[in-house]
């Protein structure tokens, strides 16, 4: 031995000889030291009530003695109702061979004084609440066989002491809090047969040294985090017939060395990480009956033939990535497979038809892959198959009748595929059928009434196919029927009475279909019915009474439907968690016994002719999440019962009758998401404490009568997306706060008496996308270009203000915007040209404003394209009116000239007759029509010049002719 060795085991003997140099009294005795253990343990049952003086020892409960009946060597309180601290005197009962604590409520750590009990060899203390480390002191047994230490609350790592203890055979420390590594000193157990570490927190590699166990037969470290390799020394145990690593986080390979473990039985490696190919090698484990490989990143092809592994009866190779097909020879005649799993993998073919040779299978499950094609029709070759699993892929045709064959058929699995068709009557023949899932497919036709021969059926779900006609009468049949599933469909027709002798049923949906009727009056016989869903169908009529008898109703949904009367009936169920009556015709007030399900956590009856107030037990109902009672004919004020249900989310009380003041208790509900006041007649000021309830994601308080200030607070409201405050008699100005509300996508606040101007705040809600409507109000002042960061806007309404100046340019950068109304302000100036698009009645109403689509801003008032400022435009007007009145100066100059000269003419001419003017006069008037023309006469009156009869004789003279042309 090295003097490194040497030095390595000097604390370990010191460890020894320090317990062995306490020694007992020799005055005390096995009984003594037997009777102290007793006093400091608790014995509700009395089971140490024996251990007395007055009797002999060896007759004492749970002892056995020597031989010569000197000494105790067994000790077994298993399970013996015992509790408290182990008393460290167990230690002097050095006689000892078998201590059996075990399955009792001890608590507290194990004794280090144990140490001292050489002659121990099986100690047994699993199934306790045992805190701490697994003490060192336990590597001084070494005639210790048997250790179990687990299902207790032991820390800490394993010791490495425990490899000291070369005679262990059994080693059992599952079920506790271990954590570290598995010491490498375990490899020193070279007759340890079985090895029990699973669900700790055991981390770390595996050590190599694991392969020094020779005489392993079962080897358990399950649902820890151990990882790295699965190391090879695997292979070198020889013994070995369970190895379950599952639930770790083992990579690598599947190591081909475990193909030397002929004796394996059991391999299970499901929920790790590895990778790789399924090794062919496995095929040379004779013995193998169970191997799960589920779980892990497996790809390739699937190598494993049952025909070679003839005593195979468990293959899983779920959740992998697998692809490829099923080899021929995968099975044959002698194979004994019963469970075949390739669910969650990448196969991608039609059914594979080798399977069919596996005609010892009992549960095949192929499901969650893209197996597609029809259904063979020699699927009724496998006659043992009880659970058959073909969900989740892109199965299409009909189901094959043959199916009907499969007369030991359990678990019929075939939803989320493509399968199309009708049900074929032969189902009925499938008397062992507990379980039928077709859902999400696309079957039609009629439910046939042989399937209600099926009279084992627990277990129906057709929902989401296109199955018509009406629900088999005969439904009644099925008197184990637990599920029945038939909810989005083309059913018709009323509910079979004969469903009420379905008396295990619980859950019963049949909502999204065309079922008209009334409710049977049987369904009171539905004792055990704890879901009832027949939303969106046509029923009608009162409910039945009867209903009231339903005490196990755990979920109501009536919704859309025309039921009317009153909901009393469905109030006889104390554990409601959910009620849902929302748009029929119920009358009447809400029942106050339905707050008697204290459990209720959403209650939905909106859109019914409910009258009445809210009931004052609502109190009660402290677990209530969704309140929906909107659109009916409520009145009163809210009481301040409501505020007792603190988990409320959402408060839903619009369109009613409800008056008085919003109550401030609202802001003690902080979770609220949505509050819903609207159309109701409640006045007063919006409660600054709805600031308080900072999860509010809708607040609706339009159409009111609300008056006073927007409240600061409600900039608290960050999560805030939906504010609707229009229509109500709110003033004051918008609160800058508001711009805190950064989660904003719809703000409306119209039809108010809001005054002031638009804050520019309100260009930083940048989230703001359905609309910003601030209309009918008193706003003025100018729009703030802040508004163009409103990027995601859809719609602004800004009409009907007192707003003035420009439309700020930076609005016609907002692209996401399809709908603006402008109209009936005080604006001017040329709108963006993005604005072209919008029609004129959203800016009618500014006289100042022009640009597409209103008219055209005059072209004086642009230079190269340049809009001119107000006082260059009245430069110019003022200019363009100086130019046309000298010109008209002008004008009049030149024809006062003309005029005198005439004149002159006139008075030389004076002596001639007057027969002689009068040919003069014809004269110019011929000449004038033959060069003028009329049309010169009509542009000269168009000029406005006088109408004298000198100017018109005149106007027609070739001299002014010329002046005339265009």
């Amino acid at each position: 031995m090295g003097c490194n060795e040497i030095y390595n085991l000097i604390p370990f003997f010191a460890l020894f000889s320090s317990v062995l140099a306490i020694t007992p009294n020799d005055t005390l005795n096995d009984s003594d030291w037997l009777l102290t253990i007793k006093s400091n343990l608790s014995d509700p049952a009395g089971v140490l009530k024996n251990w007395s003086p007055n009797s002999s020892i060896c007759s004492w409960y749970g002892l056995s003695c020597s031989y010569d009946q000197a000494h105790v060597i067994g000790l077994n309180l298993s399970g013996s109702g015992l509790s408290g601290l182990i008393p460290p005197e167990f230690s002097w009962l050095t006689s000892l061979e078998i201590l059996d604590l075990s399955s009792n409520f001890l608590s507290g750590p194990i004794p280090p004084e144990f140490g001292r009990l050489q002659n121990l060899r099986e100690l047994l203390l699993y199934s306790n609440s045992l805190t701490g480390n697994i003490p060192r002191e336990i590597g001084l047994l070494n005639n210790l066989r048997v250790l179990r230490l687990g299902n207790n609350m032991l820390a800490g790592e394993i010791t490495p002491s425990i490899g000291n203890l070369t005679e262990l055979e059994v080693l059992g420390i599952a079920y506790c809090q271990l954590n570290g590594s598995i010491p490498v000193e375990i490899g020193n157990l070279k007759q340890l047969i079985l090895l029990d570490l699973q669900q700790n927190a055991l981390s770390g590699l595996m050590p190599m040294e694991i392969g020094d166990c020779k005489e392993l037969r079962n080897f358990a470290a399950s649902n820890n985090m151990l990882e790295g390799d699965i190391p090879s020394s695997m292979g070198n145990l020889q013994s070995l017939e369970i190895l379950n690593l599952a639930n770790n986080s083992l990579f690598g390979s599947v190591p081909a060395a475990l193909s030397h473990l002929r004796n394996l039985k059991y391999l299970n490696l499901l929920g790790n990480r590895l990778s790789g190919g399924i090794p062919s090698e496995l095929n040379q484990l004779p013995q193998l009956e169970v191997l799960d490989l589920s779980g892990n990143n497996l790809s390739g092809s699937i190598t494993l033939f049952s025909s070679e592994l003839k005593r195979l009866k468990v293959l899983v190779l779920s959740n992998n990535l697998l692809t490829g097909s099923i080899p021929k020879n995968f099975c044959n005649g002698s194979s004994n497979l019963q469970v075949f799993s390739l669910s969650q993998n990448a196969f991608s073919s039609s059914f594979p038809l080798e399977l069919l040779c596996c005609s010892s299978i009992q549960q095949l499950d192929l499901s969650n892959n893209d197996f597609h094609g029809q259904l063979p029709s020699g699927l009724d070759q496998l006659r043992k198959v009880t659970d058959l699993y073909l969900n989740n892929n892109s199965f299409d045709g009909n189901l094959p009748p043959e199916i009907g064959n499969m007369s030991n058929l359990e678990f019929l699995s075939l939803y989320d595929n493509m399968m199309t068709g009708n049900i074929p009557v032969e189902v009925g023949k499938l008397r062992k059928l507990s379980i039928l899932y077709l859902y999400d497919n696309y079957m039609s036709g009629s439910i046939p009434l042989e399937l209600t021969n099926s009279s084992g059926l627990t277990q129906i779900d057709f929902f989401g196919n296109q199955f018509k006609g009406q629900i088999p009468a005969t439904i009644g049949k099925l008197k184990y029927l637990v599920l029945l599933q038939l909810r989005q469909n083309d059913l018709s027709g009323p509910i079979p009475t004969s469903l009420g002798y379905c008396k295990e049923l619980q859950m019963l949906s049949l909502g999204d279909n065309k079922l008209s009727g009334t409710l049977p009056s049987t369904f009171s016989s539905l004792s055990e019915l704890s879901l009832l869903s027949l939303y969106n169908n046509s029923f009608q009529g009162p409910l039945p009474e009867s209903l009231f008898h339903l005490k196990n109703l755990q979920i109501i949904n009536l919704s859309n439907n025309n039921f009317s009367g009153s909901i009393l009936p469905l109030t006889g169920s104390d554990s409601l968690t959910l009620l849902d009556l929302t748009n029929n015709s119920f009358s009447g007030p809400i029942p106050s016994r339905l707050t008697l399900s204290k459990n209720l956590t959403r209650l939905r009856l909106a859109h019914n002719l409910l009258t009445g107030k809210i009931p004052l037990e609502f109190s009660k109902l402290i677990e209530l999440n969704f309140l929906d009672l909107s659109s009916n004919c409520l009145t009163g004020e809210l009481a301040p019962e409501l505020s007792n249900s603190r988990k409320l989310e959402h408060l839903l009380l619009s369109n009613n009758r409800f008056y008085g003041t919003i109550p401030s208790w609202i802001g003690n509900l902080k979770g609220l998401g949505e509050l819903d006041l609207s159309s109701n007649n409640f006045n007063g000021a919006v409660p600054a404490k709805l600031g308080n309830c900072s999860n509010l994601l809708k607040l609706s308080l339009n159409n009111n009568k609300l008056s006073g200030q927007m409240p600061p607070e409600i900039g608290n409201l960050h999560f805030l997306n939906v504010l609707n405050l229009e229509r109500n008699n709110l003033s004051g100005l918008i609160p800058s706060t508001i711009q805190q509300c950064e989660n904003l996508f719809e703000l409306r606040i119209s039809e108010n008496n809001l005054a002031g101007s638009i804050p520019n705040e309100l260009g930083k809600l940048t989230e703001l996308q359905v609309i910003l409507d601030l209309s009918y109000n008193q706003l003025s002042g100018e729009i703030p270009s802040s508004l163009g960061n409103l990027v995601k806007l859809e719609r602004l309404n800004l009409s009907f203000n007192h707003l003035r100046g420009r439309v700020p340019s930076s609005l016609g950068k907002l692209s996401s915007l399809h709908r603006v109304n402008l109209s009936y302000n005080h604006l001017e100036g040329q709108l963006p040209s993005t604005f072209s698009a919008f029609p004129q009645t959203s800016f009618v109403g500014n006289d100042g404003l022009c640009g597409l689509p209103l008219v055209s801003c005059s072209r004086s008032q642009t230079i190269d394209g340049v809009v001119l400022s107000n006082g260059a435009v009245a430069g110019i007007i003022v200019a363009i009116v100086f130019t046309s009145t000298v010109i008209c100066l002008a004008l009049i100059y030149i024809m006062l000239r003309i005029w005198c000269a005439w004149r002159k003419v006139a008075i030389s001419s004076s002596d001639i007759s007057g027969n002689e003017l009068s040919g003069e006069d014809n004269k110019w008037v011929e000449y004038g029509d033959e060069v003028g023309g009329i049309g010169d006469y009509k542009r000269v009156k168009s000029m406005a010049l006088s109408t004298s009869q000198d100017k018109q004789v005149f106007a027609k003279a070739s001299i002014f002719h010329p002046k005339m042309d265009p």
